[in-house]
């Protein structure tokens, strides 16, 4: 038995701020919290990070095709269990080298995203991963038509984000884990159907609980809406932009787009196309400081999604924390929301709808405040990092028991698949 008074370690491995996405802000977000219940070690493959974190911990840099199992216990200096943390995405640009350290050292996986298949496609593409390591693991998972999905999806003849609803890929990241934490319900109970083995937790997505939003929006002149974060063809910018066009031309509005787009030129385009130019306007990625201005001024945030790609947003609790109402796609994690702390906008019938809804926040603009303020209330009762920070510890206590009486066993096997797989471990393993 762990004795009740040892302080964890938890190594956690994860993209980490200034780097622009979402997962490493939820890191960022969490860490006060988690330092205070166990030794936090962050690591990262990234060159530089935010100094502000190591207010709470030691951040540490490590190579994922080199690092070794005995690399994470030399760094601690507690006395109690170790948990290995694995935070992976849909992004290949932050997960490419965690992906490829998921598959060859045990950990816990954080698992953001339930469909996995652009990171690993784009990561063969980019060179930060091998073909042959993907095309097996579609056949093992997926069968010989996984395999002939795979290789068209590599040739470009097929994309990952179509695939990815009978092929999501999350199989291929969880081969070593010992233990998956996920956000949602959809993504626990695909994990357990597909292996029943494995130990899977699901926690609500956490974010800082900031202070009561003030009530900064207009109740006259242009709509404001906004949309931000990590924008790809998923996230419905372009029928947005298709319902905007299609209003009458009296409707008064400024629409403000926050973030990365997957194809710019494609997105300036049909603004001009749409003759939208004075009414959209892209920024980019901005400081947060800057995003959290716009959301408390803003009457309307689109969040749509589809196809979902498995995850909990936390775009969407960003919103809520601002008191803000948005529009969402009635599908994966989003489904599950209480009625009145979201708008639902059905994907079949999306621009009509989104025509309707700006008409209805238009008119009454009080009603849009309702939604804000009764989703500001189930972000509270249900996100804050305290209570995700505790369960974690939890978790690592469950997972580490049954975890550490195979992992001798598996250890050995882990490390010469590695040398297989990474030819410059060959050497460090000889002296284990």
């Amino acid at each position: 038995m762990v004795p009740t008074q040892s302080r964890p370690t938890i190594h956690w491995i994860s993209p980490l701020p200034p780097a622009e996405t979402d997962i490493a802000h939820y890191t960022a977000r969490i860490l006060p919290a988690l330092s205070s219940h166990a030794e936090v070690i962050l690591w990262t493959d990234a060159d530089t990070w935010d100094l502000e974190l190591e207010r709470y911990c030691t951040v540490k840099s490590f190579n994922p095709d080199t690092v070794l199992p005995r690399d994470f216990t030399a760094a601690s200096s507690g006395d109690g269990l170790e948990v290995l943390f694995l935070n992976i995405g849909n992004s290949w640009v932050f997960h490419a080298g965690i992906l490829r350290m998921a598959q060859r050292i045990p950990s816990v996986v954080v698992l953001h995203d339930l469909a996995i298949q652009e990171l690993m496609i784009e990561a063969v593409k980019g060179g930060e991963w091998r073909a042959s390591v993907y095309l097996a693991g579609m056949e093992k998972w997926y069968g010989p038509s996984g395999m002939a999905v795979g290789r068209a999806c590599i040739n470009r003849s097929e994309q990952g984000s179509v695939i990815s609803r009978k092929m999501p890929g999350f199989e291929l990241a969880l081969e070593r884990a010992f233990g998956v934490l996920t956000h949602t319900k959809v993504a626990q109970e695909s994990v357990q159907h597909r292996l029943p083995h494995l130990p899977c937790q699901m926690l609500p997505l956490p974010f800082e609980v900031g202070p009561k939003p003030s009530e900064m929006r207009t109740s006259t002149g242009p709509l404001r809406l906004l949309q931000f974060g990590w924008i790809g063809p998923n996230r419905r910018l372009e029928q947005v932009l298709d319902a905007l066009a299609e209003m009458p031309a009296d409707f008064d509005y400024r629409f403000d787009v926050m973030g990365k787009l997957w194809k710019p030129d494609l997105i300036y385009n049909k603004i001009d196309q749409l003759n939208l130019s004075d009414r959209v306007h892209l920024h980019g990625f901005v400081p947060e400081p800057v995003l959290e201005d716009t959301l408390r001024q803003a009457h309307l945030v689109l969040n749509l999604r589809h196809p979902s790609m498995g995850e909990a947003s936390g775009s969407q609790l960003r919103i809520w924390n601002a008191g803000t109402p948005a529009a969402v796609t009635r599908e994966g994690w989003y489904a599950e929301l209480p009625e009145d702390t979201v708008y639902f906008i059905a994907q079949e019938s999306e621009i009509s709808q989104l025509q309707s809804l700006f008409h209805k926040i238009n008119k009454d603009r009080k009603a849009g405040g309702k939604v804000g303020a009764a989703g500001r209330a189930y972000f509270e009762a249900h996100h804050a990092p305290e209570s995700y920070a505790q369960k974690i510890i939890q978790f690592c206590e469950e997972v580490a028991l049954d975890a550490n009486r195979e992992l001798a066993m598996r250890l050995r096997v882990d490390q010469l698949h590695s040398a297989q797989m990474h030819p410059s471990l060959e050497k460090r393993l000889q002296t284990l």
